[in-house]
Protein backbone atom coordinates (compact mmCIF):
# COMPACT_ATOMS: atom_id res chain seq x y z
CA UNK A 1 0.00 0.00 0.00
CA UNK A 2 3.14 2.08 0.45
CA UNK A 3 4.80 1.41 -1.94
CA UNK A 4 1.56 2.14 -4.09
CA UNK A 5 1.30 5.83 -2.87
CA UNK A 6 4.59 6.59 -4.32
CA UNK A 7 3.65 4.69 -7.15
CA UNK A 8 0.94 7.78 -7.09
CA UNK A 9 3.40 10.71 -6.72
CA UNK A 10 5.60 9.37 -8.83
CA UNK A 11 3.03 9.38 -11.77
CA UNK A 12 1.72 12.94 -10.88
CA UNK A 13 5.50 13.87 -11.35
CA UNK A 14 5.29 12.08 -14.53
CA UNK A 15 2.17 13.74 -15.86
CA UNK A 16 3.64 17.22 -14.78
CA UNK A 17 7.21 16.60 -17.00
CA UNK A 18 4.52 16.08 -19.67
CA UNK A 19 2.65 19.03 -19.37
CA UNK A 20 5.70 21.11 -18.95
CA UNK A 21 6.43 19.43 -22.22
CA UNK A 22 3.88 21.55 -24.18
CA UNK A 23 5.18 24.61 -22.24
CA UNK A 24 9.39 23.40 -22.99
CA UNK A 25 8.36 23.08 -27.13
CA UNK A 26 6.86 26.61 -27.29
CA UNK A 27 10.29 27.75 -26.21
CA UNK A 28 11.80 25.60 -28.36
CA UNK A 29 10.25 26.25 -31.74
CA UNK A 30 11.28 30.05 -31.74
CA UNK A 31 14.99 29.36 -32.27
CA UNK A 32 14.63 25.63 -33.59
CA UNK A 33 12.26 24.19 -36.74
CA UNK A 34 9.99 21.45 -35.66
CA UNK A 35 12.79 18.95 -37.69
CA UNK A 36 15.97 20.27 -35.59
CA UNK A 37 14.19 20.26 -32.64
CA UNK A 38 13.27 16.52 -32.93
CA UNK A 39 16.21 15.67 -33.99
CA UNK A 40 18.21 16.93 -31.07
CA UNK A 41 15.29 15.98 -28.44
CA UNK A 42 16.13 12.20 -29.66
CA UNK A 43 19.20 12.58 -29.88
CA UNK A 44 19.91 12.81 -26.31
CA UNK A 45 16.89 10.66 -25.31
CA UNK A 46 18.25 7.93 -27.65
CA UNK A 47 22.18 8.13 -25.54
CA UNK A 48 20.40 7.95 -22.43
CA UNK A 49 17.43 5.18 -22.85
CA UNK A 50 19.99 3.07 -24.67
CA UNK A 51 22.08 3.05 -22.25
CA UNK A 52 19.19 1.57 -19.45
CA UNK A 53 17.80 -0.90 -21.95
CA UNK A 54 21.20 -2.26 -22.35
CA UNK A 55 22.03 -2.48 -18.56
CA UNK A 56 18.10 -3.58 -17.72
CA UNK A 57 17.91 -6.17 -20.66
CA UNK A 58 21.61 -7.70 -20.56
CA UNK A 59 21.37 -9.77 -23.65
CA UNK A 60 17.89 -9.61 -24.59
CA UNK A 61 18.00 -6.12 -26.52
CA UNK A 62 18.67 -6.81 -29.88
CA UNK A 63 16.27 -6.74 -32.98
CA UNK A 64 15.05 -9.85 -35.25
CA UNK A 65 15.62 -8.91 -38.80
CA UNK A 66 12.04 -9.79 -39.68
CA UNK A 67 11.32 -6.54 -37.03
CA UNK A 68 13.31 -4.41 -38.33
CA UNK A 69 9.99 -3.40 -41.07
CA UNK A 70 7.99 -2.62 -38.16
CA UNK A 71 10.32 -0.78 -36.02
CA UNK A 72 11.63 1.28 -38.67
CA UNK A 73 7.81 2.53 -39.17
CA UNK A 74 7.57 2.75 -35.64
CA UNK A 75 10.26 5.82 -35.61
CA UNK A 76 8.80 7.59 -38.77
CA UNK A 77 5.33 7.71 -37.84
CA UNK A 78 5.26 7.24 -34.15
CA UNK A 79 8.58 9.73 -33.68
CA UNK A 80 9.69 11.91 -36.75
CA UNK A 81 5.70 12.05 -37.54
CA UNK A 82 4.33 12.84 -34.33
CA UNK A 83 6.79 15.11 -32.99
CA UNK A 84 7.46 17.06 -36.07
CA UNK A 85 3.52 18.21 -36.40
CA UNK A 86 3.53 18.65 -32.43
CA UNK A 87 6.56 20.93 -32.87
CA UNK A 88 4.54 22.66 -36.07
CA UNK A 89 1.31 22.93 -34.02
CA UNK A 90 2.98 25.20 -31.53
CA UNK A 91 4.26 28.00 -33.95
CA UNK A 92 0.20 28.26 -34.42
CA UNK A 93 -1.67 27.23 -31.58
CA UNK A 94 -1.29 27.42 -28.11
CA UNK A 95 0.27 24.86 -25.53
CA UNK A 96 -3.31 25.11 -23.73
CA UNK A 97 -5.01 23.83 -26.90
CA UNK A 98 -2.35 21.24 -27.85
CA UNK A 99 -2.58 19.58 -24.98
CA UNK A 100 -6.17 19.22 -24.95
CA UNK A 101 -6.21 17.84 -28.13
CA UNK A 102 -3.45 15.91 -27.70
CA UNK A 103 -5.80 14.33 -24.52
CA UNK A 104 -7.71 12.50 -27.39
CA UNK A 105 -4.98 10.10 -28.49
CA UNK A 106 -6.60 7.14 -26.61
CA UNK A 107 -9.94 8.05 -28.22
CA UNK A 108 -7.99 7.76 -31.60
CA UNK A 109 -5.70 4.90 -30.80
CA UNK A 110 -9.32 3.12 -29.88
CA UNK A 111 -11.09 4.44 -33.32
CA UNK A 112 -7.76 3.10 -35.16
CA UNK A 113 -7.91 -0.59 -33.04
CA UNK A 114 -11.30 -0.60 -34.48
CA UNK A 115 -10.59 -0.04 -37.89
CA UNK A 116 -7.14 -1.90 -38.55
CA UNK A 117 -6.33 -4.31 -35.22
CA UNK A 118 -10.07 -6.03 -35.18
CA UNK A 119 -11.08 -4.64 -31.97
CA UNK A 120 -14.50 -4.27 -31.04
CA UNK A 121 -16.67 -1.15 -30.95
CA UNK A 122 -20.04 -1.49 -28.58
CA UNK A 123 -22.74 1.25 -28.17
CA UNK A 124 -21.03 2.18 -25.01
CA UNK A 125 -17.50 3.56 -26.91
CA UNK A 126 -19.67 5.03 -29.71
CA UNK A 127 -21.11 7.59 -26.82
CA UNK A 128 -17.44 7.92 -25.05
CA UNK A 129 -15.72 8.60 -28.24
CA UNK A 130 -18.58 10.63 -29.54
CA UNK A 131 -18.58 12.62 -25.85
CA UNK A 132 -14.41 13.85 -26.18
CA UNK A 133 -15.08 14.26 -30.14
CA UNK A 134 -17.55 16.99 -29.40
CA UNK A 135 -14.81 18.44 -26.52
CA UNK A 136 -12.14 18.36 -29.39
CA UNK A 137 -14.36 19.77 -32.31
CA UNK A 138 -15.30 22.84 -28.90
CA UNK A 139 -11.45 23.21 -28.69
CA UNK A 140 -10.77 23.62 -32.20
CA UNK A 141 -13.79 26.52 -32.88
CA UNK A 142 -13.23 28.21 -29.51
CA UNK A 143 -16.69 27.30 -29.09
CA UNK A 144 -18.03 29.09 -32.11
CA UNK A 145 -20.06 26.48 -33.86
CA UNK A 146 -20.42 28.92 -37.08
CA UNK A 147 -16.60 28.34 -37.60
CA UNK A 148 -17.56 24.45 -39.07
CA UNK A 149 -19.88 26.45 -42.01
CA UNK A 150 -16.76 28.52 -42.86
CA UNK A 151 -13.80 25.80 -42.32
CA UNK A 152 -11.49 28.83 -40.74
CA UNK A 153 -9.94 26.42 -37.93
CA UNK A 154 -6.60 27.12 -36.61
CA UNK A 155 -3.70 25.62 -38.67
CA UNK A 156 -2.23 24.72 -35.41
CA UNK A 157 -5.08 22.44 -34.30
CA UNK A 158 -5.57 20.65 -36.99
CA UNK A 159 -1.47 20.15 -37.33
CA UNK A 160 -1.91 18.54 -33.64
CA UNK A 161 -4.73 16.57 -34.64
CA UNK A 162 -3.04 14.87 -37.56
CA UNK A 163 0.25 14.66 -34.16
CA UNK A 164 -2.50 12.52 -32.31
CA UNK A 165 -3.57 10.32 -35.47
CA UNK A 166 0.20 9.55 -35.87
CA UNK A 167 1.02 8.98 -32.28
CA UNK A 168 -2.02 6.50 -32.29
CA UNK A 169 -1.08 4.38 -35.62
CA UNK A 170 2.19 3.86 -33.26
CA UNK A 171 0.41 2.35 -30.37
CA UNK A 172 -1.95 0.27 -32.98
CA UNK A 173 0.87 -1.18 -34.95
CA UNK A 174 3.50 -1.72 -32.26
CA UNK A 175 0.84 -4.47 -30.85
CA UNK A 176 2.11 -6.57 -33.30
CA UNK A 177 5.86 -7.07 -31.88
CA UNK A 178 4.69 -5.99 -28.59
CA UNK A 179 5.09 -9.48 -27.60
CA UNK A 180 8.29 -9.96 -28.66
CA UNK A 181 9.68 -7.09 -26.90
CA UNK A 182 9.68 -4.92 -23.63
CA UNK A 183 8.48 -1.63 -24.25
CA UNK A 184 11.85 -0.16 -23.37
CA UNK A 185 13.55 -1.85 -26.30
CA UNK A 186 10.85 -0.63 -28.87
CA UNK A 187 10.90 2.79 -27.36
CA UNK A 188 14.82 2.74 -27.57
CA UNK A 189 15.13 1.74 -31.68
CA UNK A 190 12.54 3.71 -32.21
CA UNK A 191 14.43 6.64 -30.53
CA UNK A 192 17.22 5.71 -32.48
CA UNK A 193 15.49 5.00 -35.97
CA UNK A 194 14.24 8.67 -35.37
CA UNK A 195 17.56 10.55 -34.78
CA UNK A 196 19.29 8.45 -37.71
CA UNK A 197 16.52 9.48 -40.22
CA UNK A 198 16.61 12.98 -39.55
CA UNK A 199 20.53 13.40 -39.02
CA UNK A 200 21.11 14.25 -43.23
CA UNK A 201 18.28 16.49 -42.89
CA UNK A 202 19.57 18.37 -40.04
CA UNK A 203 22.99 18.68 -41.41
CA UNK A 204 21.56 20.09 -44.63
CA UNK A 205 19.17 22.52 -42.83
CA UNK A 206 22.33 23.63 -40.88
CA UNK A 207 24.40 23.85 -43.97
CA UNK A 208 21.72 26.28 -45.72
CA UNK A 209 20.63 28.47 -42.45
CA UNK A 210 23.72 28.14 -40.24
CA UNK A 211 20.72 27.92 -37.34
CA UNK A 212 23.25 27.00 -34.67
CA UNK A 213 25.02 30.10 -34.44
CA UNK A 214 22.22 32.21 -33.17
CA UNK A 215 20.59 29.39 -30.94
CA UNK A 216 20.65 30.32 -27.29
CA UNK A 217 20.81 28.81 -24.12
CA UNK A 218 16.97 29.20 -23.76
CA UNK A 219 16.63 26.48 -26.57
CA UNK A 220 19.10 24.33 -25.79
CA UNK A 221 17.41 24.54 -22.30
CA UNK A 222 14.39 23.36 -23.49
CA UNK A 223 15.90 20.61 -26.05
CA UNK A 224 17.65 19.49 -22.12
CA UNK A 225 14.30 19.31 -20.32
CA UNK A 226 12.40 17.37 -23.68
CA UNK A 227 14.69 15.01 -23.36
CA UNK A 228 15.10 13.82 -20.15
CA UNK A 229 12.34 14.96 -18.30
CA UNK A 230 9.52 13.61 -20.22
CA UNK A 231 10.55 11.60 -22.46
CA UNK A 232 13.22 9.40 -20.40
CA UNK A 233 12.15 9.99 -16.58
CA UNK A 234 8.92 9.98 -17.56
CA UNK A 235 8.23 6.95 -19.67
CA UNK A 236 10.26 4.94 -16.97
CA UNK A 237 8.40 6.15 -14.61
CA UNK A 238 5.63 4.75 -16.70
CA UNK A 239 6.99 1.68 -16.46
CA UNK A 240 6.95 1.25 -13.05
CA UNK A 241 3.65 2.28 -13.06
CA UNK A 242 2.36 -0.05 -15.35
CA UNK A 243 4.00 -2.59 -12.94
CA UNK A 244 2.85 -1.82 -9.41
CA UNK A 245 -0.99 -0.57 -10.83
CA UNK A 246 -1.70 -2.49 -14.29
CA UNK A 247 -2.44 -0.24 -17.30
CA UNK A 248 -5.97 0.95 -17.00
CA UNK A 249 -4.59 2.96 -13.64
CA UNK A 250 -1.60 4.03 -14.83
CA UNK A 251 -3.51 5.81 -18.20
CA UNK A 252 -5.66 7.68 -15.43
CA UNK A 253 -3.20 9.65 -14.87
CA UNK A 254 -2.43 10.76 -18.20
CA UNK A 255 -5.84 12.96 -18.17
CA UNK A 256 -4.02 14.90 -15.96
CA UNK A 257 -1.36 16.52 -18.39
CA UNK A 258 -3.62 19.26 -19.94
CA UNK A 259 -4.42 20.40 -16.36
CA UNK A 260 -1.01 21.10 -15.80
CA UNK A 261 -0.52 22.64 -19.37
CA UNK A 262 -3.69 25.19 -18.59
CA UNK A 263 -1.75 25.73 -15.44
CA UNK A 264 1.68 25.96 -15.98
CA UNK A 265 0.59 27.78 -19.64
CA UNK A 266 -0.98 30.37 -18.09
CA UNK A 267 1.52 31.22 -15.44
CA UNK A 268 4.78 31.03 -17.53
CA UNK A 269 3.95 31.70 -20.66
CA UNK A 270 0.78 33.67 -20.13
CA UNK A 271 -1.87 32.15 -22.61
CA UNK A 272 -5.37 33.32 -22.02
CA UNK A 273 -7.57 30.94 -20.18
CA UNK A 274 -10.65 30.63 -20.17
CA UNK A 275 -13.58 28.73 -18.18
CA UNK A 276 -14.65 27.31 -21.78
CA UNK A 277 -11.64 25.88 -22.42
CA UNK A 278 -11.55 23.99 -18.98
CA UNK A 279 -14.94 22.47 -20.06
CA UNK A 280 -13.50 21.42 -23.68
CA UNK A 281 -11.21 19.94 -21.32
CA UNK A 282 -13.35 18.56 -18.98
CA UNK A 283 -15.32 16.91 -21.88
CA UNK A 284 -12.73 15.35 -23.45
CA UNK A 285 -11.16 13.59 -20.69
CA UNK A 286 -14.67 12.28 -19.66
CA UNK A 287 -14.66 10.40 -22.76
CA UNK A 288 -11.48 8.98 -22.89
CA UNK A 289 -11.80 7.61 -19.28
CA UNK A 290 -15.19 6.79 -19.97
CA UNK A 291 -13.66 5.31 -22.70
CA UNK A 292 -10.89 3.31 -20.93
CA UNK A 293 -13.61 2.20 -18.48
CA UNK A 294 -15.82 0.24 -20.76
CA UNK A 295 -13.16 -1.43 -22.28
CA UNK A 296 -11.36 -2.60 -19.28
CA UNK A 297 -10.65 -6.06 -18.82
CA UNK A 298 -8.07 -8.20 -17.88
CA UNK A 299 -7.37 -9.38 -21.09
CA UNK A 300 -6.72 -6.01 -22.36
CA UNK A 301 -4.91 -4.76 -19.09
CA UNK A 302 -2.40 -7.21 -20.22
CA UNK A 303 -1.47 -5.82 -23.99
CA UNK A 304 -2.12 -2.10 -23.34
CA UNK A 305 0.31 -0.03 -24.88
CA UNK A 306 3.26 1.65 -22.17
CA UNK A 307 3.81 4.89 -24.61
CA UNK A 308 2.59 8.33 -23.98
CA UNK A 309 2.46 11.13 -27.01
CA UNK A 310 4.06 14.01 -24.67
Amino acid sequence: MKNDKLIFLLMVLATFFWAGAFIAGKYGVQEFSPLSLTFFRFLLASVIIFIIMVKYEQKDWHLKKEDWKVVLFLGTVGMIGYHILFFAALKYTTSINASIIAATNPMITSVLAVSFAGERLNIKRVGAIFIALMGVILTITNWDLNFLTHFTFNKGDILMLFAVVCWASYSVISKRVMPKYSPLILSTYSFIVCTVLLFPFVVWEQIQTSFLSSTTWSGWTSVIYMAIFPTVIGYLIQQMSFKALGASRTNIFINLVPIFSIILATLILHEQFSGLKLISAGIIIGGVYLNSVITENPRQESNKSGDTSI
